[in-house]
């Protein structure tokens, strides 16, 4: 409801001011000749018509359901496609019937309702996530499978808070420890009280985790004892870290069929990125010229030694690279290297050495590293061809060695100057969940995505989170 009532006022605003800074007025009419004597229509009562229409359009296409909104980007797609499609009704309606519209009207309209209704969708997500995380507005969840497959399905839940989701409780039928998961989260074993369970810890959703000791016949059944339109069912799949727009619903004897796209990496999305790194880097260093020479005098008379740091580091299709940065460290860092690793204060990432405090860093280098201001140069690496603007981390050949094949699947992409690693947590992350979020990029590339995780990385380096 708070929602809708910030919808109509962003709409009322973006279509009055635009009459008023069109028309210099809200007493305006159009005239319409074609009919005996002719008769004057409001454009007043045209901005009434198309704010009420605008507000049943955002309605009809559902944009504020529970279960897009505050998260992914469903949410904005449904207001921007409401709004397109409304003003394609408009623009029929004009033409069927004559009427001479305005174009600067309609065209200010749109463009400035539609951005209006983004922001106040945005400043309510931030809002929302907030809640969230104090457990408010969220989905009280019972959880149902095995203990594995509940336990990590929990762990994941509790690493996105703001998705909604709140674990309250778990049901493992057959289990014999009972006790508790972590994060206090009670474990109980009859599937036959789960109505009791969900009554007594205040739960209205209940996802199945897996499948393992529930035939089909059971989870029907469960189903069918859930209170309409109070209680959900939700059915996680084994299938993981899959993106939303390779995931394909198709009903089939039924059978809910889950049809799941292989992702692509050559043609048209190839070509749009490789412009787009093209022109963004070129533009970049262009504006950050200025900047690059002071930086560069910076390193070169705070320290002895080169300005910048050059690594051979493995990219596409696992060919080497040397990347660039200005250099941070002091001259000798590499060889003293094995001195400083087994003060490596980063727990559960034995591959990629992390440490805060790092006594090799220069003081230029701290202060270059905290604004991730070290990483500019490896701009040239973008335009060059070797690195993209968004991708995965690149390693170096010792990090390599320590793979395990799977995690080969990186280099089917450009590395990035940044990443979901990097607006995830970057260094404070494990190794488990740096891997599983290069993967998930991989796997879920899309242009979309890039400009997401690029206008998130302006928020972690303002954060200056996790950058050692």
């Amino acid at each position: 409801m708070r929602v809708a009532i910030t919808d109509m006022i962003v709409i009322t605003w973006a279509v009055v001011g635009t009459q008023i800074a069109w028309f210099g007025t809200l007493d305006s009419s159009l005239n319409i000749e074609k009919y005996r004597g002719g008769f004057g229509l409001s454009y007043t009562l045209i901005s009434i018509i198309l704010i009420a229409s605008w507000v049943v359009v955002l309605a009809a296409f559902a944009t504020r359901d529970v279960r897009v909104i505050g998260i992914g980007p469903t949410e904005y797609k449904r207001v921007v496609d409401a709004t397109v499609r409304l003003f394609g009704v408009v623009a029929i309606v004009a033409f069927l019937f004559q009427l001479d519209l305005a174009r600067g009207y309609i065209l200010m309209s749109l463009p400035v309702g539609v951005l209006a209704l983004l922001a106040s969708r945005w400043i309510w997500r931030q809002w929302l996530s907030g809640q969230r995380e104090r457990g408010l507005y969220s989905s009280r969840v019972l959880l149902l499978g095995t203990r594995d497959s509940v336990a990590a399905i929990a762990r994941d839940l509790a690493r996105a808070p703001y998705a909604g989701y709140l674990v309250v409780a778990a049901c493992v039928p057959g289990d014999t420890f009972g006790g508790t998961l972590r994060g206090g989260i009670p474990v109980q074993n009859n599937l036959d009280d789960i109505q009791a369970i969900m009554k007594q810890n205040g739960a209205d959703t209940v996802v199945v985790t897996s499948s393992d000791e529930l035939p089909p016949e059971r989870i029907r059944e469960l189903s069918w004892s859930l209170e309409p339109g109070r209680q959900h069912l939700v059915l996680v799949p084994s299938l993981t870290d899959v993106g939303g727009p390779r995931i394909h619903m198709r009903p089939v004897a039924g059978l809910p069929l889950i049809h799941v796209e292989t992702p692509s990496y050559e043609g048209l999305k190839r070509f749009s990125k490789r412009t787009f790194d093209i022109a963004a880097s070129a533009l970049l260093l262009l504006i950050l010229s200025p900047v690059l020479v002071i930086i560069g005098m910076c390193v070169r008379l705070s320290t002895p030694g080169q300005v910048f740091f050059r690594q051979r580091r493995v990219g596409l299709d696992g060919k080497q690279f040397e990347m660039l940065k200005f250099r941070s460290m002091a001259m000798d860092a590499e060889q003293r290297l094995d001195e400083v690793r087994p003060f490596q204060t980063i727990e559960g990432n034995a591959v990629m050495f992390k440490m805060k405090n790092d006594p090799r860093v220069t003081p230029v280098g701290a202060f270059l590293r905290r604004f991730s201001l070290d990483e500019l140069p490896q701009l040239f690496n973008v335009l060059s061809g070797s690195m993209s603007l968004v991708g995965p981390r690149p390693p170096l050949e010792r990090e390599v060695q320590e793979y395990e094949n799977h995690v080969h699947r990186r280099f089917l992409v450009k590395p990035g100057i940044t990443g979901l690693w990097q607006v995830s947590g970057r260094s404070n992350l494990s190794w488990e969940d740096s891997v599983r979020l290069d993967l998930y990029y991989v796997e879920n590339w899309s242009m979309t995505g890039d400009f997401v995780i690029l206008w998130r990385t302006l928020k972690a380096v303002v954060a200056r989170d996790g950058a050692y």
